[in-house]
């Protein structure tokens, strides 16, 4: 799992995110995920572009905000972006935070679980095939032509609340979680997404976990380097209500951070939980751009090997 690159020139971040999409397929991960970052660039169009520079690995958004698209936009350009990556595209999409969608964007975020129920109605019927989609609920009314390839792409749906874990079981493929440490996922997130799931497939239960391959006594420094760049809890109530279930209290506890059977240990005990797929976020440490770059590398070849 990319996110943005400080270290990184505004010119050189669409080539830098299409070279790490094709060196990790070329290491063997599985998927490789991009989030929509407010002000960065865009997660479908850099991952549509992916699929033009890889043969593999699975794309996919974690995750898209639905308040910056109507579903029927979203249908529109998720269902390209299938066709741009081969069919190896996933979006997971969700309902943000206040702070992104009220404060900077100006939209209403009242009731966002509502929101994403009315949302995922739309966009289900939209992903059924080409056809017209008519829907009327509370949020939305549609009357629209969709006709741009066949069924919808894999959809997961980011839920933290019970509300959004019943939405995600119920309506989509699975979750993409973020500072869910083990036992969040093992007691509060995998039995309620799982009852919501009955009868259908078994939820994918994809968690974003930071993490850092160093000495064990860089171990805090890692942390701390953590909550610096990826630390805003405070700042998301669901966030903070989700920490409240398990034993992390900020971002920086839920990584694995150490040496090799540090690091190695932690990820299983997310795979023990119940996560069926582990988004690994790198956090490089190092004073300098060479430093951090040079970390970043020891840590992905490392996790490279992880099986």
């Amino acid at each position: 799992m990319l996110g943005t690159d400080k270290d990184c020139r505004p010119a050189e971040r669409l080539p830098t995110l299409l070279s790490a999409a094709r060196s990790a397929e070329q290491h063997g991960f599985a998927s490789f995920w991009f989030p929509q970052v407010p002000g960065y660039l865009d997660a479908m169009s850099v991952l549509a572009l992916a699929g033009q520079c890889t043969d593999r690995i699975e794309l996919g958004t974690a995750i898209v905000p639905i308040q910056t698209r109507h579903p029927i936009a979203m249908a529109q350009q998720a269902l390209t972006t299938r066709i741009a990556c081969a069919g190896r595209f996933t979006l997971g999409i969700g309902a943000s935070h206040h702070w992104i969608v009220d404060t900077q964007l100006g939209l209403s975020y009242d009731r966002p679980a509502r929101q994403v129920r009315d949302y995922l109605e739309v966009l289900g019927a939209a992903f059924a095939g080409p056809g017209t989609v008519d829907v009327e609920n509370e949020t939305y009314r549609v009357h629209s032509p969709i006709d741009v390839t066949g069924a919808g792409p894999p959809l997961l749906l980011a839920a933290l609340g019970p509300t959004m874990l019943r939405l995600a079981g119920e309506h989509t493929d699975g979750t993409i979680l973020w500072m869910a440490d083990e036992r969040a996922v093992a007691e509060h997130v995998v039995p309620r997404i799982s009852a919501a799931a009955a009868g259908r497939p078994a939820p994918r239960i994809v968690a974003g976990v930071p993490v850092a391959l160093c000495s064990n006594g860089e171990v805090e420094q890692a942390r701390a380097r953590a909550n610096q760049v990826l630390g805003h809890a405070e700042l998301s109530p669901n966030y903070l209500r989700l920490l409240e279930r398990g034993d992390a209290t900020d971002v920086g506890d839920t990584m694995a951070a150490g040496d090799e059977t540090a690091v190695l240990t932690r990820l299983r005990r997310y795979r023990d939980a119940g996560v069926t797929d582990l988004a690994a976020r790198v956090i490089a440490l190092g004073e300098s751009p060479a430093a951090r770059n040079e970390s970043r590398r020891r840590t992905e070849e490392f996790l490279a090997t992880v099986r």
